[in-house]
């Protein structure tokens, strides 16, 4: 009888089964079997004899990304950035989805899922060429139109890293504010209206309903958003800091990131040891950084918490 039951309880989800097939085989070719490669992190690969022949040699893979003179640069850039971009990336997603969610309520009701959109296709640009018809040198928007409207000097952007804190900023909330204002508008279309609506019967202005319903509402999405995130904080754009700032090196000290150095350092010595063992320390320093992000928001907010 058992036996029936558990058939007739498999049969009933061999659809949603089927569906699963194609994710589970994504994840498994993708981000499983490449883990295999995690040994190449502790060889010192020789392509005469094949990877998997080389010779171990324990951690000092690991060595050159703390003894190498731009240590402190890349790792300083890479969790600065991260940080920055965690904050204002999720603020401008938080505010750009409010303000849609009010203009939907106030004159287009029945368009949600078209406004939806606006946010999405403004940040779908390509973003390289962009900023390089902006800041060159000769020719770029700044130089030629803003900067002599000031009564400004034109100033040589890939040649001064002072100023790229701030344009890599800028360029990063150009291209991530559309789809983290998407993750929030689609939280706040599911708010049920008769909150707002008792909320203007109790005299409620647009300030205490953002503060009081909205707000509130957006937690969750909010804290998984920057959970994600911080697993990733010792990753970084590899586009964004290695094209945008054409890979000028003059702007290392403010451009240089784990990716971007590993990337180039694998361009130079061919050394894919190294390349594997600075990956395999971002996904543990990730790693680590979730969890601890996770235990205190657990601590504050049990409920919130990924795991």
């Amino acid at each position: 009888m058992k036996k029936k039951t558990n058939w007739a309880k498999t049969k009933r989800y061999l659809p949603l089964y089927l569906m699963l097939l194609p994710g589970a085989a994504y994840l498994i070719i993708n981000n499983y079997l490449p883990m295999a490669g995690l040994v190449l992190a502790f060889k010192k690969v020789n392509y005469n004899v094949g990877l998997f022949q080389s010779p171990w040699t324990g951690l000092s893979n690991f060595k050159y990304l703390f003894t190498t003179k731009d240590a402190f640069i890349f790792f300083r850039n890479t969790i600065l950035y991260n940080l920055a971009f965690i904050f204002f990336g999720n603020l401008m997603g938080i505010i750009t989805a409010v303000a849609l969610d009010s203009i939907r309520k106030k004159f287009f009701k029945r368009f949600s899922q078209v406004i939806i959109l606006i946010p999405y296709l403004l940040s779908t640009v390509i973003i390289s060429y962009i900023v390089y018809a902006f800041l060159s040198g000769n020719n770029g928007f700044m130089n030629i139109t803003v900067l002599p409207a000031l009564h400004l000097d034109k100033i040589s952007w890939y040649n001064d890293a002072k100023y790229w804190p701030v344009i890599i900023t800028i360029v990063y909330l150009w291209m991530s504010f559309g789809y983290s204002s998407i993750l929030y508008y689609s939280t706040l279309i599911g708010i049920d209206k008769s909150y707002y609506e008792a909320a203007v019967v109790d005299g409620a202005g647009i300030l205490d309903q953002i503060r009081f319903i909205t707000l509130p509402a957006l937690k969750t999405t909010i804290i998984t958003l920057v959970l994600m995130a911080v697993g990733r904080i010792c990753y970084s754009d590899f586009g964004l800091f290695y094209q945008v700032p054409m890979n000028s090196g003059l702007l290392y000290s403010t451009t240089q990131t784990i990716d971007t150095y590993v990337y180039r350092g694998l361009l130079e010595l061919n050394d894919i040891g190294r390349s594997t063992a600075a990956g395999f320390l971002q996904s543990i320093l990730g790693f680590i950084c979730i969890f601890i992000a996770n235990i205190i928001v657990s601590k504050i907010d049990k409920d919130s918490a990924l795991f």
